[in-house]
């Protein structure tokens, strides 16, 4: 075998596919928000309640600070174990969590705060309660105003990114995406049961789907992958803190001196020209 060749199979053995990509994203030691608010920011100080409704622990935010920098941090609030995970409904937020967020980014903006967001749910709670009270409308408001909100937003996606779920705290100036995490319109068993109605064919949607990093960076969805260390985040916690924490200050100074227009007009062109294609004549 030339070595050529010996080095294309090292490649490939050292390649995951989309499917194994789906089950790291979902690795029960997987560090979550809360480490994130331990370890990569500092003085965080938690706000509550949507003033509306309830407050929803699905999604948890509130003012922090990293590396000395003042920012507002929201993000979804996935538990430990079954215990924290019923009680916040696995990340599943519901239209108060949505209501919650967007009063907080509201709050950022008065105060001229940067906004970061992190993004780790299969999706939007689908239950009849969170229908009752507007969960589409929801999400679709916060879609709309944060495309408006005059401060910068960083998007970091550290687990799973579930489909409006995901982008009812998603819009951002910048969307970073640790290599092993998903960003999805669906979650691939759901895609099988549609098109397949089999939710054994889960591998194969999730390579169709494009949920990856490496697809999303190619498609122009999202602007850097962190690199994971090891086999995974939940590896070696401390490098995979290191690592956002210098990704998220490194973005924050990219944004720092842009003008309210510029941002806003930037914002706009990079969600404006996602999804075009062009044909050859």
């Amino acid at each position: 075998m030339s070595s050529k060749s010996r080095k294309k199979n090292t490649a490939d053995s050292n390649t995951k596919t989309a499917w194994e990509i789906v089950k790291i994203s979902r690795h029960p030691n997987r560090p979550l928000l809360k480490d994130y608010l331990e370890h990569v920011f500092e003085n965080f100080i938690e706000l509550h309640g949507d003033r509306y409704f309830a407050d929803d622990p699905a999604i948890a935010g509130g003012f922090a600070e990293i590396e000395g920098n003042k920012v507002m941090v929201i993000g979804h609030n996935k538990g430990k174990n079954t215990t924290e995970n019923i009680e916040r409904n696995f990340g599943m937020a519901k239209p108060e969590g949505y209501r919650k967020a967007l009063r907080l980014m509201r709050l950022a903006e008065r105060f001229n705060i940067p906004i970061i967001t992190i993004i780790d749910t299969p999706g939007a709670f689908p239950g009849m309660e969170a229908e009752e009270r507007g969960q589409a409308e929801s999400i679709a408001k916060n879609i709309t105003e944060m495309i408006k909100i005059e401060v910068p937003i960083i998007a970091v996606v550290i687990g799973e990114g579930g489909s409006g779920g995901a982008l009812g705290i998603g819009v951002g100036d910048k969307i970073l995406m640790l290599s092993n995490a998903i960003y999805s319109v669906i979650s691939p068993e759901g895609c099988a049961s549609i098109l397949w109605r089999d939710a054994s064919y889960a591998p194969d949607a999730a390579k169709a789907l494009n949920i990856t990093a490496t697809s999303l960076m190619k498609l122009g969805v999202i602007d850097e992958i962190i690199k994971e260390p090891g086999e995974g985040a939940h590896n070696d916690y401390k490098k995979t803190f290191d690592q956002v924490k210098n990704s998220v200050l490194a973005n924050l100074k990219l944004l720092e001196n842009l003008s309210v227009n510029k941002l806003l007009d930037k914002r706009s062109e990079k969600y404006s020209n996602m999804g075009k294609f062009s044909t050859s004549s």
